[in-house]
């Protein structure tokens, strides 16, 4: 009688414990957020990522009734801000708003301190910003079959810049080269700015870039627009082919900045976040300020985003291992 007397004493206490244990986090995501919120922008201050991040960040403030600090913290590629979230304790105040680039990062370097899978909880996909290849005008070429032709006449003379190493650009050359089974060289530069510097001058012949950076450059006549990069057109320049239209099984993922949080971020604060920051930039201020910068502002579920993230990663998986390419 005793034994059994221990025995459901014992279950008793370990079931206490466990709703103990849960309690804070219950509590804190009822509470949430009860202090100001971190938004870490893994880049410099003034770029395309910052630019997007602020007047969220104030939209932010302004429904939580918490205010939402960005925090520039860029390096290293958007690893060193992106350790810092994966680092934080996962209490729903650090966050960090990065780009796809997070997912392709480690197929090129051993040095990322962390796994941009596993050591992050997904919140939101917040826009997406569709690619184009273009040349300049002095390519003859008028297509993307025409292009491709160019190549196989003269192999090792096709250069293409793009934005940086690891970039979904660079991937998108990757798999061209793939599939047309051609050769063409990657000119990695340090941002947008000097990449459209040198293709503008003619220095190098062909550039694959965001839409918003090309079609003003193209209807300017500087620029000649061949194909875009995802599966399917872009809607601003429906007339423009998609690149897999010529070549069969070619698409790339769209670049799209989402949120994160560190890994197991309660199930409460991952939902409440989506929905502020869903709500925040489908604001019509806010909104029409961002498809001004070239965004194309969407906002899905976590569990979308989690499935994406991954889909997209294996592509990358698979273009990286097909271009032989090794982390360094």
């Amino acid at each position: 009688m005793k034994l059994q007397t221990s025995k459901s004493y014992l279950i008793k206490l370990i079931a206490s414990l466990a709703v103990l244990a849960l309690a804070p986090v219950s509590v804190g995501a009822q509470n949430y957020p009860n202090r100001p919120i971190r938004l870490v922008v893994p880049y410099a201050p003034g770029g395309a990522v910052d630019a997007f991040a602020r007047p969220m960040a104030q939209k932010l403030s302004d429904q939580l009734g918490q205010s939402v600090i960005v925090e520039n913290r860029p390096g290293g590629n958007a690893t060193i801000g992106a350790d810092a979230i994966a680092k934080a304790p996962p209490d729903g105040y650090s966050i960090v708003l990065t780009s796809i680039n997070h997912y392709i990062v480690p197929f090129f370097s051993k040095n990322v301190p962390y796994d941009p899978v596993k050591d992050f909880s997904p919140v939101i996909i917040v826009c997406n910003a569709p690619n184009i290849l273009a040349v300049h005008p002095s390519m003859p070429v008028q297509s993307m079959q025409e292009l491709i032709d160019y190549a196989k006449r003269n192999p090792d003379k096709l250069f293409y810049g793009t934005t940086g190493v690891g970039s979904t650009h660079h991937l998108a050359g990757l798999l061209l080269a793939q599939l047309a089974n051609i050769d063409i060289e990657h000119v990695p530069y340090k941002g947008g700015n000097p990449t459209m510097t040198d293709v503008l001058a003619g220095a190098i012949p062909m550039v694959i870039i965001t839409a918003s950076t090309v079609m003003p450059h193209a209807r300017a006549g500087k620029l000649r627009p061949l194909g875009v990069i995802e599966r399917q057109r872009y809607l601003a320049v429906a007339d423009l082919p998609a690149i897999g239209e010529t070549v069969p099984g070619f698409a790339v993922p769209d670049t799209w900045l989402g949120v994160l949080g560190p890994a197991n971020l309660a199930a409460p604060m991952v939902t409440r976040l989506n929905e502020e920051i869903r709500k925040a930039i489908n604001a019509p201020d806010v909104k029409a300020r961002l498809e001004g910068l070239g965004f194309v502002v969407t906002g899905n579920t976590p569990a979308q985003f989690d499935s994406q993230l991954r889909t997209d990663t294996e592509v990358f998986r698979k273009i990286v291992a097909g271009a032989g390419i090794r982390p360094e």
